[in-house]
């Protein structure tokens, strides 16, 4: 199940973050995907402002995880500068995954040690400067559960062409 769309700035990036936090769940994993600057960091701030989090949301680089609390947790990760899967462990996935939705930034490079039930967003660049490109993939029972859902959240940025 795949929905496609797009977003002219950085506020519409945070909007639709807004709007797929209302499909997801404790227990959720969304997959980012995309190049530097493509806009990972923006949607997780849309999505935890949907969440109902107050805090500023900053990129988990260097830190590896952030944490943050609203109407459910939202957690976080940054694994850019891992090396190998190896440090994956650190992240403590099982725990975070019992205690809200988890964001990984850059999560198709550890994708064997998430769950295969997720959701992947790829992030591409459109054609004008602050243009993006969306991909949104549910894999797994739940998300296939959840695809009209994930269809409707997603209808105001819908596009046919990604």
């Amino acid at each position: 199940m795949s929905v496609l769309c797009g977003t002219g700035d950085v506020e519409q990036t945070r909007a639709l973050g807004g709007a797929l936090a209302a499909v997801a769940e404790p227990g959720d994993v969304i997959v980012l995907v995309g190049e530097l600057g493509a806009g990972k960091t923006a949607f997780v701030q849309g999505f935890a402002a949907g969440s109902g989090v107050s805090a500023a949301v900053t990129s988990p680089t260097f830190t590896l995880a952030n944490r943050y609390e609203g109407r459910m947790v939202v957690n976080h990760l940054d694994v850019y500068r891992f090396e190998s899967l190896d440090e994956a462990d650190d992240l403590a996935l099982p725990e975070l995954l019992e205690q809200g939705v988890t964001l990984v930034e850059w999560g198709d490079t550890i994708a064997s040690v998430l769950p295969a039930d997720r959701l992947t967003v790829t992030i591409r660049f459109g054609s004008g400067d602050s243009e993006r490109r969306f991909e949104l993939r549910g894999d797994g029972a739940t998300w296939l559960g959840r695809a009209e859902r994930l269809a409707a959240a997603a209808e105001p940025w819908s596009v046919r062409d990604c």
